[in-house]
Protein backbone atom coordinates (compact mmCIF):
# COMPACT_ATOMS: atom_id res chain seq x y z
CA UNK A 1 0.00 0.00 0.00
CA UNK A 2 1.34 3.44 -0.90
CA UNK A 3 0.57 6.75 0.75
CA UNK A 4 -0.30 9.89 -1.15
CA UNK A 5 2.54 11.38 -3.11
CA UNK A 6 4.76 13.50 -0.90
CA UNK A 7 6.61 15.41 -3.61
CA UNK A 8 6.05 16.12 -7.28
CA UNK A 9 8.03 17.70 -10.07
CA UNK A 10 8.58 17.30 -13.80
CA UNK A 11 12.07 16.64 -15.15
CA UNK A 12 13.71 15.52 -18.36
CA UNK A 13 15.08 11.97 -18.07
CA UNK A 14 16.15 9.15 -20.35
CA UNK A 15 13.27 6.80 -21.21
CA UNK A 16 14.12 3.21 -22.15
CA UNK A 17 10.80 2.81 -23.97
CA UNK A 18 11.09 6.03 -26.04
CA UNK A 19 14.88 5.66 -26.48
CA UNK A 20 15.60 9.37 -25.77
CA UNK A 21 15.22 12.18 -23.21
CA UNK A 22 11.56 12.94 -22.45
CA UNK A 23 9.66 14.85 -19.75
CA UNK A 24 8.93 12.70 -16.68
CA UNK A 25 6.65 13.22 -13.70
CA UNK A 26 8.73 12.37 -10.63
CA UNK A 27 7.38 11.77 -7.13
CA UNK A 28 8.21 10.05 -3.84
CA UNK A 29 5.84 7.48 -2.34
CA UNK A 30 5.94 5.69 1.00
CA UNK A 31 5.19 1.99 0.52
CA UNK A 32 4.51 -0.56 3.23
CA UNK A 33 6.70 -3.61 2.67
CA UNK A 34 5.41 -5.85 5.47
CA UNK A 35 2.36 -8.05 4.91
CA UNK A 36 1.97 -8.34 8.70
CA UNK A 37 -0.51 -5.65 9.78
CA UNK A 38 0.92 -5.61 13.31
CA UNK A 39 4.34 -4.33 12.14
CA UNK A 40 3.25 -2.45 9.01
CA UNK A 41 3.88 0.96 10.59
CA UNK A 42 7.58 0.09 10.91
CA UNK A 43 8.05 -1.17 7.36
CA UNK A 44 7.32 1.95 5.29
CA UNK A 45 10.08 2.83 2.84
CA UNK A 46 10.46 5.73 0.37
CA UNK A 47 10.30 4.92 -3.35
CA UNK A 48 11.13 7.25 -6.25
CA UNK A 49 8.48 6.95 -8.96
CA UNK A 50 9.25 8.33 -12.43
CA UNK A 51 6.60 8.28 -15.19
CA UNK A 52 7.30 9.26 -18.79
CA UNK A 53 4.72 11.84 -19.87
CA UNK A 54 5.11 10.77 -23.51
CA UNK A 55 4.61 6.97 -23.39
CA UNK A 56 3.46 6.38 -19.78
CA UNK A 57 6.34 4.01 -18.89
CA UNK A 58 6.79 3.98 -15.08
CA UNK A 59 9.95 3.18 -13.12
CA UNK A 60 9.89 2.63 -9.35
CA UNK A 61 13.10 2.55 -7.34
CA UNK A 62 13.56 2.02 -3.59
CA UNK A 63 15.50 4.97 -2.18
CA UNK A 64 16.70 3.35 1.05
CA UNK A 65 18.63 0.12 0.49
CA UNK A 66 19.28 -0.56 4.19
Amino acid sequence: MASKRAAFSEMSESCESCQHETPHSVSVELKTESADAENAEFSREPYRVSECTVCGETETRRMNNA
